[in-house]
């Protein structure tokens, strides 16, 4: 018998992929065209787009005002978005009606909430314990003293002239770091066994979560003073302060009571197994398993509390959106067609960019945290 058999000395070189699964035309097959309800969808986004973002990038960026534009550009009929009204109203937009000689204490809560929430936020910067007591202890009572004052020869400043994207960030930032540790604490009471702690936390969640965050705010306003003894009063800015953070902790209790429901009985009963007491057992196994199933719920929550900073107008408090309204309705010397609208994209801008930030950064945590799942 004839052997046949044949080795090849060499290898062959490899052929490029085929077209048709490579290159832009097989990623826009697959992306866009992929189906004929795909095709007529994307056809009608096309449309939109073209309708759409050419006139707003000819407002916003061609026919704009530039910041160092005058009154009389910007009133032009043809005239685009007026930056320049922007620029110059900026303190107010940033500090409200805070006394412009002592814009260098919010400069700098600024600066140092920066910079110890930056390395806090990086997973290889060491010392993260020490950095997390320093922001979530030091910062606040440090910020407090420097932006009130009265003490240390500092000119006392009531919170009445607070404003501006400054109450937004206070606002916002403790109502997302307080209510977290109470939408634990009410979670853990709605599963719990002593039949008090438990009815008093679902009374409490549901109660509040039947109410628009409106009326909370509308109830810290009017009615809290009612029920204050005779002559005393309350601080506005710390009304919206417990308002806005009892309202976001029971949407925090609800989330993380769904992620300790999503981990399987077993993980229950190995800690319990281990001889560890309930609090350890929820320290150091369970509430680390449900905390990272619930990020993006958590993460969404706060995204959320942030956007509603926007109604503590209702207690007489001006954030970035209502400090906006204010100088589009005062600022006469700037009256144009178009002050408002780009005041009104500024303030969008702001949120957008923190609450983008945001969403980011949570998607960057769920990926380094899910290390024993296949995605």
């Amino acid at each position: 018998m004839t052997d046949i058999t044949y080795v090849r000395p060499s290898l062959v070189e490899a052929r490029p992929a085929p077209r048709s699964t490579t290159g832009v035309l097989a990623w826009l097959q697959k992306n866009l065209f992929a189906t004929p309800t795909d095709a007529v969808l994307t056809l009608f986004g096309a449309l939109f787009l073209l309708w759409a973002v050419p006139p707003l990038v000819n407002f916003v960026f061609i026919n704009a005002v530039g910041i160092n534009g005058t009154v009389e550009e910007c009133r032009v009929e043809t005239a685009g978005a007026c930056w320049a009204y922007v620029w110059s109203e900026m303190e107010f937009f940033i500090y409200g009606f805070y006394d412009m000689s002592e814009l260098w204490r919010p400069n700098i809560v600024f600066a140092l909430g920066a910079a110890l929430l930056i390395p806090l936020l990086i997973p290889k910067v060491p010392f993260k314990r020490t950095n997390a007591l320093l922001l979530l202890i030091v910062f606040p009572v440090i910020s407090y003293y420097l932006l009130a004052g009265g003490v240390f020869g500092l000119k006392p400043m009531p919170t009445e002239k607070w404003g501006g994207l400054l109450v937004t960030l206070i606002i916002s930032a403790v109502g997302i770091i307080v209510s977290f540790p109470l939408g634990i604490i009410l979670a853990l009471g709605r599963q719990s066994k002593m039949p008090v702690i438990k009815m008093l936390c679902i009374g409490f969640i549901e109660l509040v979560r039947a109410v628009p965050l409106i009326t909370i705010l509308f109830m810290a306003s009017i009615m809290l003073p009612l029920f204050m003894p005779q002559g005393t009063t309350v601080d506005k800015l710390l009304r919206a302060l417990v308002g806005v953070t009892l309202f976001s902790a029971a949407y925090v209790a609800e989330i993380v009571r769904g992620g300790l429901q999503a981990i399987p009985r077993g993980q229950y009963e190995a800690a319990a197994s281990l001889g560890l007491s309930y609090w350890k057992q929820m320290y150091f196994i369970i509430l680390p398993q449900a905390l990272k199933h619930v990020i993006p719920g958590i993460v969404n929550n706060a995204i959320a509390l942030f956007k509603d900073t926007s109604l503590v107008y209702i207690v007489g408090m001006k954030d970035l959106l209502e400090a906006v309204k204010t100088k589009n309705d005062t600022a006469l010397e700037w009256q144009s067609g178009n002050t408002a609208t780009t005041g009104y994209l500024f303030a969008a801008a702001v949120f957008w960019m923190f609450c983008f930030s945001m969403s980011r950064y949570s998607m960057f945590m769920e990926r380094r945290l899910n290390t024993g799942y296949k995605r």
